[in-house]
């Protein structure tokens, strides 16, 4: 039921916290920055408490929505960007209704209220009251009118995928989440599975197409675990067995064309089903978020259809860019990885030798992406060489990444390059799946199906051998039962989370690719093959992991560890400073750095590796925006004690107060979205970006050799002009001035830059 409110509401005693707040920020002269401040609070999730009680969101959108600020907003701050995100978080929750204010800003303020309604996400919820409102406020307003059109178009287009959807759901509503799986599988050898795989190369990647199926396959898992019954997700091996018989065995083995016509025509239906899913996802993805999330492109009407028109190419240009920079940085951590291999080598020459001479170079191929993925969640995501699994147990992680690395290699040397060497030599991939598994039973009863399956014991017995260390020479038995479950989804637990609404991140199978079914672990060999391990250990830690207890450490290592290299080019740095309070409090400043009368004050954040523009912009207009006001408050307290404090003065090596062109606000993120774009005025960049700049090292950003790629050929005239003193950034030596350059023109991305313009 929702809040119609008719009166102003508040706390118990009568009082409206935005009220407040507004009466006490209107004693300076501007009214519209007050009510900007007050929605700034109101965005920011204040309230928090209200005596002495936690306040929920529905509470304070009550408050917000009847306040005085809100009533009596001047028309021009409907047009503010606060004022839109304010709106825009109006117009996506149910719960309470403000009666007559979209009326009220649609006749103030078309176009803020156009953009809010796109923010709002509206376009994909169109059964909501808000929609309602907002038809009712089209009457008379040209511009909102065909906002009201668009939206119809999108909704008929979202209702028609959305039912074909169903109806090939429905085709296959008795499969279980194993059946399913089986299926996937199936379907992943069949369409997924490069016919041409090479163990060798050292980044093998997954194709745009690829990504996309899998993101289909993981919704399709997961609406399997909100209708199923825990039961049927505690898998026996006579569960497994009927499965194998009912859908597996008829398509591979079966002669009886009568039950494997039952089987194919499953598969069938599944490739259906995988269809009508990727064309849902990708409508959301490359329609509906695009219409809601996209400012560089507009939706415009001709008749009953809608047209992308680009109107911001530098925006669409900036995105592509910044996805081209997140694959040279995944080489750049496999660069570093491969000379800390070399070195150790060099110093210890025992250390070529991984394992059996026949596993030498898989084994080597696994050491250095856990090295690359160590280095860059140590580095940038300030992860410790230990870290805690769901149950509160601790793991080493290289240990732990290199387990999930090793096993990458098995499945891509058994599996997938197996399955390719057998598919050029038999009629079709279902002759080189059968071949592939007869083999295996040939060479020992190893299971060679298009998916796995074990009880824990056997997995963690597998595991044990892959943490031999000079310590432990046989390995270590509750290590490898640790780092299982620190790769492990529980679907029991995920399904009841699924079915109790219990608030948390939706899964992806491929962040955690061990699948638990009650006693038996499943495991798809093409995605263990072939996901990016790093990426996935990144958001096992930092997204799925946001709220474990060493979050808060890992936050201040980034910030400690990012002083130490200021330090290393002779920077002071101060970690920490908690400046007097006020009434505005600004909060802990993360780091404050000085080089000669330079004065730098950086807002440290630390998130995970998004994938979509929806998220990039969720990541914008709250976590950033949010950043740049306290950017803005810590920058202006440090300037204020340095001018007024001798002694803080001092320990940071200034002598006086450094002028405001010499004043340098950053905020300084794990992730690479909204990069170089201004909040509050200040510069958002990325962590890797300091760190490359401050190292002098962008040319591991490079694979000129073709190393990464599986491409190397010697040639020694490519390989000098990539050495590192042919692409310093700093030719005639350090200078904090030419740093600031350095970052404010992204130097360290001139190739990249340089490509897109080409």
């Amino acid at each position: 039921m929702a809040d119609n409110m008719t009166g102003t509401p508040g706390d118990a005693s009568g009082r409206n916290y935005y009220d407040e707040l507004f009466d006490r920020l209107s004693v300076r002269p501007s009214t519209p920055l007050a009510v900007e401040s007050v929605a700034e609070a109101y965005l920011d999730g204040k309230p928090q408490v209200l005596r002495k009680k936690r306040t929920t969101r529905r509470e304070r959108d009550r408050l917000f929505w009847s306040s005085r600020p809100v009533i009596e907003c001047p028309s021009d701050s409907w047009n503010s960007e606060v004022m839109v995100l304010a709106l825009a978080r109006y117009l996506g929750q149910e719960p309470v209704a403000a009666a007559g204010l979209v009326s009220r800003v649609a006749k103030v303020a078309p176009a803020a209220l156009v953009r809010a309604v796109r923010y709002s996400g509206l376009v994909l919820n169109q059964h909501s009251p808000r929609r309602t409102e907002l038809d009712e406020a089209a009457v008379g307003q040209a511009e909102v009118l065909e906002l009201c059109r668009v939206l119809t178009i999108f909704d008929l287009a979202y209702r028609h995928r959305l039912a074909t959807l169903h109806m090939q759901k429905a085709f296959l509503s008795d499969l279980s989440a194993f059946d399913l799986l089986v299926y996937a599988s199936l379907y992943a050898f069949e369409r997924l599975v490069p016919r041409d795989f090479e163990t060798r190369t050292l980044s093998p990647a997954t194709s745009a197409d690829s990504q996309v199926a899998w993101d289909a396959i993981n919704d399709l898992l997961a609406w399997k675990l909100e209708g199923t019954e825990a039961s049927s997700l505690k898998l026996s091996d006579d569960d497994i067995g009927r499965s194998v018989v009912a859908h597996l065995r008829p398509i591979l083995f079966e002669d009886d064309h009568g039950v494997a016509g039952a089987a194919f025509g499953r598969l069938r239906a599944f490739h259906e089903l995988v269809a009508a899913q990727i064309e849902l996802n990708e409508f959301v993805e490359r329609s509906a978020n695009a219409f809601s999330y996209d400012d560089s492109i507009k939706f415009v009407r001709q008749g009953d259809r809608l047209q992308i028109v680009e109107i911001d190419p530098a925006a669409r240009t900036a995105w592509q860019r910044d996805g081209r920079k997140l694959e040279r940085l995944h080489g750049y951590w496999l660069r570093r990885a491969m000379d800390a291999f070399v070195a150790s080598v060099a110093a210890d020459p025992g250390r070529w030798a991984i394992g059996r001479p026949e596993n030498g170079d898989a084994n080597r191929l696994a050491w250095l992406r856990a090295m690359q993925a160590q280095l860059c969640l140590r580095e940038v995501y300030g992860v410790a060489d230990a870290v805690a699994t769901d149950g509160g147990e601790r793991v080493d992680l290289f240990q732990a990444l290199l387990s999930l690395n090793l096993m990458s290699m098995f499945f891509q040397a058994d599996f997938l390059a197996a399955f390719a060497t057998r598919i050029k030599a038999e009629a079709g991939w279902i002759g080189a799946l059968q071949r592939l598994a007869f083999d295996g039973l040939r060479e020992g009863i190893h299971n060679r199906l298009p998916l796995t399956w074990s009880g824990r014991d056997a997995k963690v017995a597998n595991i044990t051998g892959w943490t031999v260390t000079a310590a432990q020479p046989q390995g270590d038995a509750s290590m490898a039962s640790a780092i299982l479950d620190f790769w492990t989804y529980d679907l029991v637990a995920m399904s009841a989370q699924f079915k109790g609404d219990v608030p948390g991140l939706r899964p992806h199978f491929y962040e955690r690719p061990v699948l638990k079914f009650g006693s038996t672990l499943v495991q798809m060999p093409w995605i263990v093959g072939l996901q990016n391990n790093s990426t996935a250990a990144i958001n096992n830690l930092r997204r799925l992991g946001a709220r474990r207890g060493q979050a808060r450490d890992e936050t201040q290592r980034i910030e400690a560890a990012l002083a130490r290299l200021l330090e290393t080019r002779g920077f002071t740095t101060l970690l920490n400073w908690k400046p007097p309070r006020d009434d505005d409090d600004p909060g802990e400043v993360d780091v404050i750095a000085t080089l000669g009368q330079h004065l730098f004050v950086l807002e440290v954040k630390s998130t995970f590796m998004r994938r979509s523009q929806q998220e990039a912009w969720l990541h914008a207009s709250s976590t950033l925006r949010k950043a740049g006001r306290q950017l803005q408050r810590k920058l202006a307290a440090v300037s204020q004690a340095i001018g007024s404090d001798l002694e803080f003065r001092s320990s940071l090596g200034l002598t006086e107060l450094p002028a405001l062109h010499q004043q340098h606000g950053w905020i300084v993120d794990t992730c690479i979205e909204c990069d170089h774009q201004r909040f509050s005025g200040f510069l958002k960049v990325s962590i890797e970006e300091v760190l490359i700049a401050l190292r002098d090292d962008r040319h591991l950003l490079n694979d000129p050799e073709g190393l990464l790629a599986g491409t190397y050929a010697a040639d020694q005239s490519v390989e000098d002009d990539t050495h590192p003193s042919a692409s310093t950034l700093y030719p005639e030596g350090f200078r904090v001035e030419r740093f600031i350059e350095v970052i404010e023109t992204e130097a360290v991305w001139e190739e990249i830059a340089a490509d897109t313009s080409a």
